[in-house]
């Protein structure tokens, strides 16, 4: 057959390989989504692109499915991403700080997702262990091999590209930990932060740790505020994104602790429902609306039910709900009011 890109000829090959693949459609959950997916793939055919456009597409989908069978088995595993150099050697007191804390972690639960590289990210994964660590490795000609914890192990993969392999270190995970390292790890750093300052990441802790008396985050906050907000380049509420500190269990109790009360959230449409593993009384909500009223388009923050997009999805529909309608600017204050609710713990 000879193929042309018109748009007959490109609807009738979609409709032809939705047909054949009609049976493996069946039950799927996205399904709307999968045949979008063809769609696509055979628009991208029709374009007659490039020879590098091709290449790029192959290895984008194959390296995020690969990454994505590894990572399916741990879904519902808390998860923590750690960020680092790979240049830190294990005599360095931060290389010691970083195993620590994640040994602390994976001790609750967690498990630890790192760049599976050397240095930190080494350090990272010896304090969690082989057990509780997921590794996603970037092909380097400096650095091509996983570090010898998880090298061998089903739960690595090692990906062509930075923008795969950044999604999958971040997708994941319920929390974030920044040690320093250079330019790859500020790209990290601030990559995750740009997504929760615009709402494009659910909201997580983010903790800097350093080394006592080396204060590597510090002289980068001091740029944060010196040069950014007070340019106002960002709010200075955006600085309650992330917490600096030089202690252990103060990193590990921040990113623990931010699933105290606060569950998850959705949106639907300006609604902003939160997902809570606790009502809050008559009198948390006073405090709540006192605080925090002005994040309201209009109206306050309510008790609420799920909403019926929830109900179909099966959404975590048994737990209790607050819920306004957010103006989706001001996530460094969405972050404190997240704070205030898990602040509650002590009443309960």
């Amino acid at each position: 057959m000879k193929w042309t890109s018109t748009t007959e000829q490109l609807e009738a090959a979609t409709q032809s390989v939705l047909a054949d693949i009609s049976d493996l459609l069946v039950g799927q959950k996205s399904r709307g989504f999968l045949e979008e997916l063809v769609r696509e793939a055979i628009a991208f055919i029709g374009d007659s692109p490039s020879g590098l456009d091709v290449k790029i597409m192959k290895a984008t989908v194959q390296e995020l499915r690969e990454a994505f069978q590894i990572f399916a088995p741990y879904t519902f595993h808390p998860k923590v991403t750690i960020f680092g150099s790979a240049r830190i050697q294990p005599h360095d007191p931060i290389y010691r700080q970083t195993e620590d804390v994640a040994r602390e972690l994976a001790s609750h639960g967690w498990m630890v997702v790192t760049g599976a590289g050397p240095g930190i990210m080494e350090a990272g994964m010896r304090g969690a262990g082989r057990a509780k660590s997921i590794g996603v490795s970037i092909k380097l000609p400096q650095e091509n091999t996983a570090n010898e914890v998880i090298a061998g192990d089903t739960k690595h993969v090692s990906m062509r590209y930075f923008f795969t392999r950044k999604l999958m270190l971040v997708k994941e995970s319920q929390g974030f930990l920044c040690l320093p390292g250079g330019f790859g790890t500020l790209d990290e750093t601030f990559e995750i932060l740009t997504l929760v300052q615009t709402g494009k990441s659910m909201p997580v802790p983010i903790v800097f740790l350093d080394a006592p008396g080396d204060p590597y985050w510090q002289q980068v906050n001091n740029f944060i505020e010196e040069q950014l907000v007070s340019r106002q380049l960002v709010s200075h509420s955006d600085t309650s994104l992330f917490l600096i500190t030089d202690d252990v269990n103060k990193a590990a109790n921040e990113i623990r602790s931010f699933y105290t009360n606060y569950h998850s959230l959705r949106y639907v449409g300006n609604l902003l429902i939160l997902r809570l593993k606790h009502v809050p009384t008559v009198e948390q909500m006073e405090l709540i609306n006192s605080h925090f009223s002005y994040l309201c388009l209009s109206g306050k923050i309510e008790h609420s039910g799920p909403a019926k997009v929830e109900l179909r999805d099966d959404d975590y529909v048994a737990l209790p709900r607050i819920a306004f309608k957010f103006g989706k600017i001001a996530y460094g204050d969405q972050r404190k009011l997240i704070n205030l609710l898990n602040s509650f713990h002590s009443l309960w």
